[in-house]
């Protein structure tokens, strides 16, 4: 459903993305996780035509650049940073409806079910709304229509305990309906749902994981290797129950198979530290080996 081919981004000198490979199948579910500036929005971006770039980018077969409005009406996008839209309210989901084919009403019942009653804002200016209001709009408007890929850029930030729990519910009513890239910086968050996990560091895949090829039982023996000793990784590598060997940047220790995705998410927090990471389901065949 998805390639990209030799993806480059360079802003100012600076290249955010380095000759990216990707290709996402309909019907995969993929967690999108590394640091800040592993270039993950910008890729995000360039999926959905915003950016200039080197390299391609095909969504069915086509160009987000060239066929950018018949690319997005598959597309539900929900974005890092909400837009500053001085449209209100009423006319942003009236305008959001009529572009995506779906009716006013599907977006509402969405807010609602996030906690937002749309009709007491229905004529504010979008961008007077609060963090949380305007998060669940833009959801909102993501869900209500019948996407076939859904976009979506940390996108339970600004969300209240309930309303994440309810958002992530909604997920996974469509989880055998679209397929999915979820950006998120709490990777624990999105476990349960997704069926692959790719993490981006300096522009480029350093982890592609297949959760579905690997069983999420068992137990994992784990070595992680730093590339030196750091005080803030140690603690929360001795809260898993790791040791520590006696040069200081090498650990080891055990993960539950159920665990994995939410041990990947810590050591996400840390990749610019690690050199090489080893999760091995048994001594023959590893489950999941990472060296940079």
């Amino acid at each position: 459903m998805i390639s990209l081919k030799a993806l480059t981004k360079v802003f100012k000198k600076l290249k955010v993305l380095d000759a990216l490979e990707l290709d996402v199948e309909a019907g995969e579910r993929i967690a999108l996780v590394g640091s800040n500036g592993a270039g993950k929005t910008t890729m995000i971006r360039c999926m959905l035509g915003e950016y200039t770039f080197a390299g391609a980018v095909e969504i069915d077969g086509k160009s987000p650049r060239a066929h950018r409005s018949e690319v997005l009406k598959k597309v539900g996008f929900v974005p890092q940073l909400p837009p500053p839209l001085k449209m209100p309210v009423k006319e942003l989901l009236r305008f959001s409806a009529a572009v995506s084919g779906t009716k006013v009403a599907a977006i509402e019942a969405i807010a609602t079910r996030l906690g937002l009653d749309v009709k007491l804002f229905a004529q504010q200016p979008f961008f007077k709304l609060s963090g949380g209001q305007k998060q669940k709009l833009l959801i909102a408007i993501a869900l209500g229509r019948d996407a076939e890929l859904l976009i979506m850029d940390e996108p339970a930030a600004n969300l209240d305990p309930e309303a994440r729990h309810v958002f992530f519910s909604l997920l996974a009513e469509r989880a055998s309906k679209a397929t999915m890239i979820i950006s998120s910086h709490r990777l624990d968050e999105v476990a349960a749902l997704v069926n692959r996990v790719i993490e981006l560091d300096r522009g480029k895949v350093v982890l592609d994981d297949k959760v579905a090829d690997a069983p999420l039982t068992g137990v994992l023996r784990t070595e992680v290797t730093l590339r030196r000793p750091d005080a803030a990784v140690a603690k929360a590598l001795r809260e898993w129950g790791f040791s520590e060997g006696n040069d200081g940047v090498s650990w080891s220790g055990t993960v539950a198979g159920a665990d994995r995705l939410r041990f990947m998410g810590m050591l996400s927090r840390y990749v610019g530290l690690l050199t090489r990471v080893s999760l091995e389901e048994g001594p023959a065949e590893p489950a999941l080996r990472v060296v940079s």
